[in-house]
């Protein structure tokens, strides 16, 4: 039986009342559902988060990671700890999918795009209803993707 997939998005900023904890319990939630496929967009923030609990949750359950990225060299942008981070991060993923060799505008949407039309379901961090993770939100659920909201 082939498993289902999750993509994954949310806002490079973090609230200080976001609880890592209650990200790892929602993913671990969905790998007993029967999630066996994550796409993770490799954003700083909630990207990165939900990939720290993936790789830890990969310990135990039999999951798949595909890194979905936008662009060639996304990492070189990122400030020194989260870029170390994405590359460690990066070494877990079982596929890496680039979309583009360079930065373009749009990319980041094609990237969510790639992600929402290859899953069943979408887990996502949003706290303001603008920006990329508002856009992927309405992409998934205008296409009839459950979507499940990380508070």
């Amino acid at each position: 039986m082939k498993g289902l997939s999750c993509a994954i998005t949310g806002h490079r900023e973090l609230r200080p009342d976001l609880d890592k904890n209650k990200v790892y319990d929602a993913l671990e939630e969905l790998i007993l559902e029967g999630y066996t496929t994550f796409y993770d967009g490799m954003a700083q923030g909630f990207d990165l988060l939900a990939l720290e609990c993936l790789v830890d949750l990969k310990q135990r359950y039999h999951v798949r990671i595909e890194a979905c990225i936008p662009y060639m060299g996304q990492e070189k942008y990122m400030g020194k700890a989260d870029a170390e981070l994405y590359r460690r991060l990066l070494t877990w993923c079982d596929e890496t999918h680039i979309l583009g060799e360079k930065f373009l505008r749009g990319c980041y949407l094609s990237r969510d795009r790639y992600m929402v039309d290859r899953c069943d379901l979408l887990l996502a961090y949003m706290y303001k209803d603008v920006g990329g993770t508002a856009y992927t939100v309405k992409y998934a659920k205008d296409r009839g993707i459950e979507v499940r909201f990380v508070v």
